[in-house]
């Protein structure tokens, strides 16, 4: 089974949370489904780097990333793939951005994110979120 290792932004901007909603893409199962922005981790990247590339990608934003901003991992197994994904914690300064890939999205609160129809490899970060205090 394919695995591959993707990294996720926990996007943060005056108290709430950025979730992004999927389009109809190659697997029905993640159709519409909500996910933190983010991507594959290409060769010769670190996950960093990978993540910064695809919030750029995506969302046309610029951000610094570093392994000080690590927030989990999630490791899940889908019925044609597999991910470990690695989530980093990122605080705008601004809620300006560009939806290229995604059809919707919520900014969200820390405690309203179980309310969204999530991938089910982001829902363990939804869930680990929901614990800890890290948005202000």
């Amino acid at each position: 089974m394919k695995h591959l290792e993707v990294v996720g932004g926990i996007l943060i901007f005056k108290g709430k949370i950025l979730c992004m909603q999927r389009n109809i893409g190659k697997y029905e199962y993640l159709n519409f489904k909500y996910e933190f922005p983010g991507g594959k981790v290409e060769p010769g990247e670190n996950r960093p780097q990978a993540l910064m590339r695809e919030l750029k990608e995506e969302l046309d934003i610029d951000l610094h990333v570093s392994d000080s901003d690590y927030f989990g991992e999630v490791s899940y197994k889908y019925p044609d793939f597999e991910i470990t994904m690695y989530c980093y914690l990122c605080h705008l300064t601004s809620d300006h951005f560009r939806q290229k890939e995604h059809i919707n999205y919520k900014w969200m609160t820390q405690n309203g994110l179980h309310k969204l129809d999530w991938a089910p490899a982001d829902y363990p970060i939804v869930k680990k979120l929901e614990k800890v205090n890290c948005i202000e």
